[in-house]
């Protein structure tokens, strides 16, 4: 199992929790911890795993989830986040999926599952993630997942190569449309869970925003690029829609028009974003 970790070892704390408690069994997989801080940031947490802390100066989570790929010895990869929170079952219920059918998978998504800091009053970010956000069983649909929950097999690596390296954002989906392209089928698995929390504030939503966009506008084919482009240029009118008829946020008109309010203020960020990365900006990290 492979977790990059960026100046987040508060929330480590809590993985590792989880990790002790898959009902697969400690002795059946390890956990690299990835580093990619510029420089080491120890003391380290412990943990009752078979546990090790690499160091990845070269930044972005995916160089790190590269560099835990070189290190970890499994023929199965496991990739999750920092602030993730894998449920008990996660690793039994992934393998189960990955090693059923003849052939299984060489792939498996599994289930993200947004979490709001109060379940039963979530903020108008927090909601507007839930409603947005991390949708894995679409992702899978399409032939891609997010590596907040993502299993490999070694051999996948092995005759497509690792993850882009000099992306921010979007290397999970390049990787896995690379080795769906080359054969390799990708099952989405509803029963291994992995809770993601939510989104809380306008600056978290905005910095994802960069993040993507820039994962969008300068990695990839140019066709891609340029339709991406297009699509940021477009009123998001389609997202406002369904944020209006959506059956999950609160009945009341005004909360409907905040959230259509706020991916609006997103496509201003996303706009501005694309405006900066034309006139020699980088793509930004976080």
């Amino acid at each position: 199992m492979i977790v990059p970790v960026y100046r987040q070892w508060d929330a480590v704390r809590p993985l590792l929790r989880a990790l002790e408690a898959q009902s697969l069994g400690l002795g059946c997989f390890e956990v690299v911890l990835v580093d990619n801080a510029p420089a080491p940031c120890p003391p380290y947490p412990q943990a009752d795993l078979d546990l090790r802390v690499i160091h990845c100066p070269r930044p972005g989570a995916y160089a790190a989830r590269n560099a835990g790929l070189a290190d970890a010895a499994a023929p199965v990869l496991a990739f999750t986040d920092a602030d993730c929170r894998p449920g008990p079952d996660w690793l039994a219920e992934g393998l189960r999926v990955l090693n059923g059918g003849d052939p299984g998978p060489d792939l498996v998504a599994g289930a993200i599952a947004l979490q709001p800091a109060d379940p039963a009053r979530p903020n108008l970010y927090e909601q507007f993630d839930l409603l947005t956000g991390m949708r894995q069983a679409r992702y899978a649909r399409r032939g891609y997942g997010a590596t907040a929950n993502l299993l490999v097999r070694r051999a996948v690596f092995e005759v497509v190569g690792p993850f882009d390296a000099g992306r921010y954002s979007g290397g999970d989906a390049e990787f896995c449309r690379r080795a769906v392209a080359a054969g390799h089928a990708l099952h989405y698995a509803a029963g291994a869970v992995v809770a993601h929390p939510a989104r809380d504030s306008w600056p978290a939503l905005a910095a994802k925003a960069r993040r993507v966009k820039g994962g969008q506008i300068v990695n990839g084919p140019y066709w891609r690029r340029a339709l991406w482009l297009l699509r940021t240029l477009a009123p998001p009118v389609d997202h406002c829609a369904r944020l209006l008829r959506h059956p999950r946020p609160p009945a009341a008109p005004a909360r409907r028009l905040r959230l259509c309010g706020l991916r609006l203020g997103l496509w201003g960020v996303e706009l501005a974003e694309v405006i900066r990365l034309s006139t020699g900006g980088r793509p930004r990290r976080g």
